[in-house]
């Protein structure tokens, strides 16, 4: 290639220096408008030798010819180009030609750009049309080494005129393509020869006739002369005009393009190309680098005007390339000059700094900052001195050092502990008694827990106390308690959980030497809060796991331990933190209940019960029980707190929308339960948004209009710098689900670009009218959640048959409920007269669980021990149930039951069944049974007696050892019209169950109290 370009630049410098010495060229070819005849042909001139440019003349008609494919582009007349042929028949040709002085052959374009060919094996595989060219010079070109050497050759072809192909004569054998030389064509053109020079050949293949023994393409052409222009047309000019004005243009921006133009007007001696303007259309292609099929149209056209038009698009292509290279070097250039310059002032800016004495690096600043922290602190004396060591370590660390890097996180979070820090705490009682009233409602018991616990730390000074561990259902704000606190003492506040966690690092924190070490979650928060005395909620302790990577549950006893506290290693800071000021707050659920502990001061667990709390954290905490909401208690939360805040939270604060007591009332006893209010607070909210959609539905889009949107504001209006522009996402919505038309329009415009508009400005509630009343009633509160959910109170309001009693039971969910005890007897199969003999078995349905299920063997086996004494068998001797089974049913069937507290209601429906007495519905009993007939205390009476005042139960028969529990802790108003009835032994129960009975008269003698 080096060397094929040595030949250009030869060719050139050659060509230039020819014309004062007759080079073989011609004016009057076929795109001349001269008509005159050439003269009489001469003799041939001596063959000069293969580097030399041949001295000849140019024949006007050349019907055969060798034909020389050429790739990438076409050449035009007037203009230089070198090819390379590898075909040695080809060459062979070539040099031959050059012997006899016939150096002509015709170069036409290949249509396909990827073909590799030096003959024309198919017509039309090339283009048509194309030029009758003068090897003005040929090189050797050798490829290979020693032996392999394929002789090849570099020819310089001058195209004269334009030529048509119209016959194949004879097909080539395909071996290697001419291949273009990458140099831009060379417009300087061949010496002018005198007109005595010009030969005529006559018509016919005797000049050619030595080529047909080589296996080249010879063509059969015709020449293709310029269609008659008129100069001066208003239109040619114009554009002659405007090609000029382009060639201008890309001149400027171009300096390569600029160079062809000056070097082809000074070897331009002929003519001025610029005023005939067939060759300036020549010229503007043959110097562009437009595509291959605009470039061969320019060259196909004979219409003067059609090859301007053509001409001009091309070069305005070329100048459109032009600008965009001329615009990204600019850009290039200024994004340079601008580091450059930047580079500059910074490198002036150190040294200025230099000579003031202001220069510092950053491993300085970072020094200085730790050290103002430090001084900042109060840190212990241990502390410290861990400090100054990693600080020495630091300044001696290469700020590129990896242990640089770690060494400078650890003393970010040693300083940024509040060692020292602490909010000043309000231990005032009215203000924390006020901040409790005013967040919860009832609750006494915590309240007046939290109470003491204010009144010793505003004796002492400081907080200190024992872990209390409250025990109670969901849903009555041990949660929230944690927040009342923290305002209450004027404390800083944060949470994390805690569920699902198995790794202790995220208590204890990782060990320095990982990559990405944090500590835990305690040093994190206290991080967070700025101070070494917040209040730290602890959510869902009864979901910590245990997994590979340790118990944290275990890990969490020394965090809440006040014992070991004080001095808490986290792995990750490495050094004691005090703990012992810190106020945790841990909530957790636990088989339907919460469970919370108040550690040091007051921190919480919530569960129902402790089996899961470790053992070492359960011997140290003090179990206090928090009971559900009773009715009133209810309708005064839902009141104040409820109500208000889902009025707001459904966009109907100032309407005057009413929930009356009444109603709430129902809501409570037909539709929530529960001891808590979580229930209670998502039927509310369901009330409001009902409420809200029936006001939309009811008044219409009219009267509440949707906003115009951005894109719609932004189009009336011109935007400013307050009101920018709306920004757009692309959608993300998905398709229609049905198969219709329009959904399938719908998601082809979404997938083809269809964008959202996103905005910062919030959206502005809308004025709701005043003249909107509404008043939910009981009578129209189905119409906004739905029938009731408990339908009634009690199974039985008539006597009931014998073999059923009822009991009070406390059920997962908080609440209390009264449920029949139902007993029956039966022969194992048929009827009594036609059925196998029983054998005395027990059988219990109602999903009862394993304790509930003893009491009632406990039951029945008491009756069986005392069936005499209770008028059941005659004599003391006589057999009972040897022949019969017994079948005990609790409904509902579908909740499960579990507890000892039905022992006393199971014994009496067998007492009842036995003697066909029958229990009055009104009486309703609570108790755990032993074996002798002793009746145990039980829990959950104020659930069970809020149940049976909401079932209308008159006489309620309770152990004794309980007896305190109900004076204390269950409200007046919940054992108002109940008649109580405190009982020791079972004997006693049976007394009161069937008092005005025949049956007690005789137990006056056999089952005396």
């Amino acid at each position: 290639m080096r060397r094929q370009n040595r030949v250009a630049n030869d060719e050139s410098a050659a060509g230039s220096s020819a014309q004062s010495s007759s080079p073989p060229s011609s004016s009057s070819g076929g795109d001349s408008n001269d008509g005159s005849d050439p003269p009489p042909p001469s003799s041939p001139q001596p063959t000069p030798t293969p580097s030399s440019i041949a001295k000849q003349s140019v024949p006007e008609i050349y019907p055969q010819v060798l034909a020389l494919p050429i790739a990438r582009r076409p050449l035009f007349p007037g203009f230089y180009k070198a090819v390379v042929v590898r075909n040695p028949a080809v060459v062979a040709a070539i040099k031959e030609m050059m012997k006899r002085g016939q150096p002509y052959l015709g170069a036409f374009l290949l249509k396909d750009e990827n073909t590799d060919s030096d003959v024309i094996t198919d017509i039309n595989s090339v283009h048509p049309v194309g030029v009758f060219a003068q090897i003005t010079s040929v090189f050797t070109a050798n490829s290979g080494t020693g032996d392999d050497k394929e002789e090849g050759l570099t020819a310089v072809l001058y195209p004269h005129r334009r030529i048509k192909i119209t016959e194949l004569i004879k097909a080539g054998e395909h071996t290697s393509t001419a291949k273009v030389q990458e140099e831009t064509q060379t417009v300087t053109p061949p010496p002018t020869p005198t007109e005595g020079d010009v030969m005529k050949i006559p018509q016919g293949p005797v000049q050619t006739s030595f080529l047909h023994k080589h296996a080249i393409s010879i063509v059969q052409v015709d020449n293709l002369a310029t269609q008659p222009y008129n100069k001066d047309d208003q239109y040619i000019r114009a554009f002659m005009s405007e090609i000029v004005s382009v060639f201008k243009d890309i001149a400027q921006l171009n300096p390569l393009f600029r160079d062809q133009i000056t070097n082809f007007s000074i070897n331009q001696v002929a003519s001025n190309v610029f005023d005939e303007p067939d060759k300036l259309a020549d010229f503007a292609a043959a110097v562009s680098s437009g595509e291959v099929g605009e470039l061969q149209d320019v060259l196909e056209s004979l219409v003067v005007d059609d090859r301007l038009r053509k001409a001009l698009l091309v070069l305005k292509k070329e100048l459109i390339n032009a600008q965009l290279q001329s615009k990204l070097s600019r850009d290039v250039d200024s994004k340079i000059a601008k580091r450059q310059r930047e580079y500059y002032l910074m490198e002036q800016l150190k040294g200025i700094k230099k000579e003031l004495g202001m220069e510092s690096d950053g491993k300085d600043k970072l020094i200085e900052k730790f050290k103002e922290r430090a001084a900042s602190l109060k840190m212990p004396e241990g502390v410290r001195k861990v400090f100054d060591e990693e600080l020495n370590k630091l300044m001696g660390l290469e700020p590129a050092a990896s242990e640089a890097n770690v060494t400078r996180n650890y003393l970010e979070w040693l300083t940024q502990i509040p060692w020292g820090q602490h909010t000043p705490e309000n231990f005032s009682i009215t203000h924390a008694q006020k901040v409790l009233d005013e967040d919860h409602y009832g609750l006494k018991d915590v309240k007046d827990r939290i109470l003491e616990f204010l009144a010793v730390g505003k004796l002492r000074g400081t907080v200190q106390g024992k872990i209390i561990c409250l025990v109670g259902p969901p849903g009555v704000g041990k949660t929230s308690i944690g927040k009342s606190i923290a305002r209450a003492l004027n404390r800083q506040f944060f949470r994390f959980s805690v569920g699902g966690l198995t790794d202790v690092a995220e208590i204890k924190g990782h060990r320095r030497t990982y990559v990405g070490a944090l500590p835990g979650k305690i040093i994190q928060a206290l991080k967070r809060v700025g101070t070494e005395n917040p209040l730290v909620l602890i959510d869902e302790v009864d979901k910590i796991g245990r997994g590979i990577n340790g118990d944290p549950a275990s890990a969490l006893l020394e965090m809440l331990d006040p014992e070991q506290n004080n001095g808490f290693l986290d792995h990750y800071m490495d050094v004691p933190v005090d703990l012992s000021r810190v106020l945790f707050v841990c909530t957790g659920e636990l088989l339907g209940g919460y469970l919370v502990l108040l550690i040091l001061t007051l921190t919480h667990f919530s569960a129902n019960n402790l089996d899961t709390i470790p053992a070492p954290l359960l011997d140290r905490m003090e179990v206090l029980e928090v009971s559900g909401y009773v009715s009133e208690e209810k309708c005064v939360i839902a009141e104040k707190y409820l109500g208000p805040q889902a009025k707001e939270a459904s966009g109907l604060k100032d309407t005057d929308i009413v929930l009356e007591p009444s109603t709430v009332d129902v809501l409570i006893k037909y539709y929530c339960r529960e001891s808590g209010v979580r229930n209670l607070k998502k039927h509310i909210d369901k009330i409001y948004r009902k409420a809200a959609l029936k006001l939309i539905l009811d008044l219409g889009e009219t009267v509440f209009p949707e906003p115009v949107p951005a894109t719609a504001t932004s189009t009336l209006a011109p935007s400013s710098a307050d009101d920018p522009q709306p920004k757009t996402v692309e959608s993300q919505e998905p398709p229609a689900n049905e198969p219709n038309e329009v959904a399938s329009e719908e998601s082809t415009r979404n997938e083809s670009g269809d964008r959202k508009t996103v905005t910062t400005q919030e959206r502005k509630p809308l004025q709701i009218p005043d003249d909107i009343h509404v008043r939910i009633t009981p009578e129209n509160l189905k119409d906004y959640v739905g029938p009731p959910v408990y339908h009634k109170d009690r199974m039985y309001v008539s006597p009931p048959p014998p073999g059923v009693s009822t009991g009070l039971g406390y059920l997962g969910n908080g609440s209390g409920a009264v449920m029949p005890v139902e007993a029956t007897v039966y022969y194992a199969y048929g009827s009594s007269s036609q059925s196998m003999p029983g054998k005395g078995g027990l059988q219990l349905t109602g999903k009862l669980g394993e304790v509930i299920r003893e009491s009632a063997q406990i039951g029945l086996s008491w009756v069986k021990a005392h069936a005499y004494e209770l008028g059941i068998t005659k004599t003391p001797e006589e057999q009972f149930l040897t022949d019969r089974d017994i079948h005990v049913h609790m409904p509902e069937g579908s909740i499960g039951k579990e507890g000892p507290s039905a022992g006393t209601a199971i014994l009496s429906a067998f007492v009842s069944l036995f003697t066909k007495t029958k229990i009055h519905p009104d009486i309703a009993m609570t108790g755990e049974i032993s074996l002798v007939g002793q009746v145990l205390p039980v829990g959950g009476l104020k659930e069970k007696i809020l149940a049976a005042h909401r079932a209308g139960i008159k006489t309620i028969l309770a152990p004794a050892a309980n007896r305190a529990d109900i004076e204390e802790n269950v409200p007046e108003s919940v054992k108002t019209g109940i008649r109580f009835v405190y009982v020791e032994d079972v004997r006693e129960v049976l007394h009161e169950v069937f008092r005005g009975q025949g049956i007690v008269e005789r137990w006056k003698d056999t089952l005396s109290l």
